[in-house]
């Protein structure tokens, strides 16, 4: 993934990542529960993810433009998760596992359960 998703962003795509196609409208629908965002904001939002190339617009339909993403929500949690180990932990998983072990974040019951998991793998 080329382009970074800001929190605001995130939050429009998982509502794509759930419908998968939708109008701004559907969009706006969906998001003003669960935020304060005005409508143009949303709209904004979206035309910023349009122009990242990160969701495309068919614009076949002159009343009302159909919104769908262009990377799947794993495709993006993959690079995120690249992006977040990079800046952090110089790219080691072995170097976040033992920071959140020394920094008491994993239970035990965690630290077993994720000795398991590397046992089956």
């Amino acid at each position: 993934m080329k382009q970074n998703i800001s929190e605001s962003e995130l939050e429009v795509m998982k509502v794509l990542w759930k419908i998968e196609k939708a109008t701004s409208s559907q969009i706006v629908d969906l998001l003003k529960d669960k935020s304060d965002w005005k409508p143009k904001t949303i709209q904004t939002l979206i035309t910023r993810l349009v122009s990242k190339d990160i969701v495309s617009v068919d614009k076949s339909n002159k009343k009302s433009y159909i919104y769908s993403p262009n990377i799947s929500e794993e495709e993006y949690k993959n690079s995120a998760s690249k992006s977040f180990l990079e800046k952090l932990y110089s790219g080691s998983i072995n170097k976040m596992v033992l920071s959140f072990i020394k920094d008491k974040k994993l239970s035990k019951g965690e630290i077993e359960e994720l000795k398991d998991m590397l046992r089956d793998e």
